[in-house]
């Protein structure tokens, strides 16, 4: 018998089987067929479990290893998993790299942390490392009582993706990230990614049969049509090539897999800090779209100082004003007398860029590069295959290759030029370009992952407070899930205007993707909310209107209008909702709602909660997505995770009103409506 000194058991039992277990999930490694499970309490497990690589056109598995062998057993300690072990399990065979398989484990913690690795004597290069493969899923419990529900994750945020929950049988893919769970339990298997450095991740699951999963396959390598590829993934090369890390949970609520899951990543890679509090103010994008003038900034800034911002509407005592895309339609002057009129209203000027994408077409590629002293044009820095041509656009916009020293100068003139200007935010858009596979300038580089990284922590760092020696907020609108570390906030979803349907549209990614805020992000960004009409769109309803504004408010959440308040309308609904003192303290707490329930398929949950120590209670949001016919809902406050036995006090946010309840919360909601409670327990 081994052992260990720490919470964590190993038990050789005899010469082919080693036992590790922390009493929440255990391993077993078998030494003569190398083939690993890994199981969870309440018998959720993953079995049979093997690990690959695609090598000389061939992908090779453990299964083609003739010896399998337990090397290394050592405790290790590693901030925030706390202290441990790790195990390595070295496969050999003539004629193959070696392959190792690394697994750790922690003391009360129910997940197990793999990597594995190929060595060599001679350089190897790899696109493709399976890190779990499994043919044997399960979720444990009582047969039939659950058909297992999975969560699809998608790579990036573009074209109106959705977070997808579907149920065998099924061949999908997920992205980084996956749960797998029963709805009615909440049961589930987390399984992603820790690094992202190097691989794009992918999750493909497979089943022909209902009620059951029958294939897994976790890798790095993945390209598809979802990762905007047109390119193979690029490969990585040495004496030794390591897969991503990945996590695999065992949970009895999901989303508290989740919730850990963004946690341990950034035990790996710390969120970029942001001390203040969450932005509150407007982004010009939906109001004027590429109409942006200087009188509609400039009223905007106006309109939010001497009517809204009275009411309560703001946060340390200031609000942002944004540019998005069109700033360049003013003047040196116009740009300098926008920017001094937003200062003298007390507010912080926000601008916009695309640091990847190039959105001319061949008659501009001579252009000159800003920055670069005309040493370089665009046809030079744009990303180009392994043929020397240039990559297929994406959204309109060419890739540009983050590595290049062309682009490099640009980000240095850009950023300098932002500086300069006095700005404090910045919202990056159409950032997937910049982790396109493709033949990247400098040769070290091999991956989109690897030159987004670079490109990201380049940009970072010139608008780091160490630099400019103040700070300035980073947001990602258009841009992938990971890596993550380069921004203070990212867009939960693709572009949010003000319909009933965009509101349903933002909360599926709420629904699925809820426990990024303040784990690999500072806040969630839930885009412009539109109160009363958007510029490419007909004017809202009353409800309509004001559920998207709740939906932004619940959502954890950089709050940018975005209306044009010259519209009566628009400045009289702003300023009927802006000064509820109840909703705006919602907003700025800067937390995320829960979702109560995530199996809906394509589409979102209605009721979300969020547990508020500092308020000794609870906030529940609920939703009516018809437009057409008034809900009633009765609404579990066991499943939402309250007292089932507790008398509440409960009082309607918007329209003020009291009540009692207890066991459930039954609400009358008109078309299109909204409303958030706030219940704390009676007597408190």
């Amino acid at each position: 018998m081994l052992t260990s000194d720490i919470a964590v058991q190993v038990h050789q039992q005899d010469n082919n089987l080693v036992s590790v277990t922390n009493g929440h999930v255990s391993l077993e490694i078998n030494l003569e067929n190398g083939e690993v499970s890994c199981i969870g309490n309440h018998s959720s497990q993953v079995k049979g479990i093997r690990s690959a690589f695609r090598w000389q056109g061939r992908e090779y598995s453990t299964d083609h290893y003739q010896n399998h062998e337990l090397t290394t057993q050592e405790d290790i300690v590693r901030e925030g998993f706390g202290k441990g072990i790790r195990l390595v399990v070295l496969h050999t065979a003539s004629l193959l790299p070696q392959l190792e398989q690394h697994f750790y484990m922690y003391e009360s913690s129910p997940y197990v942390l793999v990597q594995t690795a190929i060595a060599g004597d001679e350089e190897l290069k790899a696109n493709r490392m399976a890190v779990i493969q499994s043919k044997t899923i399960s979720l444990g419990g009582e047969s039939g009582q659950d058909e297992p529900s999975i969560l699809c994750v998608p790579f990036d945020n573009d074209k109106w993706v959705r977070y997808t929950v579907v149920k065998p049988p099924l061949d999908v893919e997920s992205y980084e990230a996956t749960a797998l769970f029963a709805p009615q339990s909440r049961r589930g298997i987390v399984m992603g990614s820790l690094t992202h450095k190097v691989w794009k991740t992918g999750i493909r699951m497979q089943s022909e049969k209902s009620g059951q999963l029958e294939g897994l396959d976790l890798y790095g390598g993945a390209v598809s049509e979802l990762t905007r590829d047109s390119q193979p993934h690029g490969y990585v090369k040495g004496k030794r090539v390591e897969s991503p890390l990945v996590f695999v949970g065992f949970y009895e609520d999901y989303r508290e897999g989740l919730e850990a899951y963004g946690q341990a990543n950034t035990w790996i890679e710390a969120q970029l800090p942001w001390e203040g509090g969450v932005p509150i103010g407007w982004n010009s994008w939906s109001a004027a779209m590429s109409d942006l003038d200087y009188d509609l900034y400039t009223a905007t800034s106006d309109f939010l100082k001497n009517e809204v911002q009275p009411l309560g509407f703001e946060n340390e005592n200031t609000l942002y004003i944004n540019f998005d895309a069109f700033w360049d339609n003013f003047t040196p002057e116009e740009m300098k007398s926008a920017l001094d009129r937003v200062r003298q209203n007390g507010h912080r000027a926000g601008t916009y860029w695309t640091p990847f994408a190039f959105w001319g077409g061949p008659d501009q590629f001579g252009q000159v590069v800003e920055g670069t002293n005309g040493k370089y044009t665009y046809a030079d820095i744009l990303l180009r295959d392994s043929e020397g041509e240039i990559l297929p656009d994406v959204d309109g916009g060419l890739a540009i290759d983050p590595t290049h020293p062309g682009n490099l100068q640009r980000i240095d003139w850009f950023t300098d030029k932002f500086i300069s200007e006095g700005f404090e935010y910045i919202k990056l858009d159409f950032l997937a370009h910049g982790a396109l596979e493709g033949q990247h300038h400098n040769p070290d580089i091999t991956t989109g992952i690897a030159a987004y990284h670079y490109g990201m922590s380049y940009l970072q760092h010139k608008l780091s407070p160490d630099v400019i020696g103040r700070p300035f907020f980073i947001n990602l609108s258009i841009a992938p899930l990971f890596p993550y570390a380069f921004a203070h906030s990212r867009r939960i979803s693709c572009d949010v205007f003000g319909t009933l349907a965009d509101t349903e549209y933002l909360l599926n990614s709420l629904t699925h993707g809820w426990w990024m805020s303040n784990t690999l992000y500072r806040y969630n960004d839930p885009d412009h909310s539109v109160l009363y009409k958007s510029f490419n769109q007909e004017a809202t309803g009353w409800h309509e209107g004001r559920s998207r504004l709740t939906a932004s408010v619940i959502a954890g959440t950089v709050l940018l209008l975005g209306d044009d308040f010259r519209k009566e309308e628009a400045a009289e609904r702003a300023k009927e909702w802006l000064g509820n003192k109840d909703i705006l303290n919602v907003a700025r707490m800067g937390k995320t709602f829960r979702p109560v329930e995530g199996d809906y398929g394509k589409l979102s949950s209605d009721v979300f909660v969020l547990e508020s120590p500092e308020e000794k209670g609870f906030f529940l949001a609920v939703f009516n997505f018809d437009a057409a016919q008034a809900a009633e809902k009765s609404i579990s406050l066991k499943r939402a995770g309250l007292n089932a036995n507790a008398l509440y006090n409960v009082q309607d946010l918007w329209e003020g009103s009291q009540g009692e309840t207890s066991g459930e919360l039954t609400v009358s909601l008109e078309p299109a409506e909204s409303k958030i409670f706030r219940l704390t327990v009676k007597g408190n």
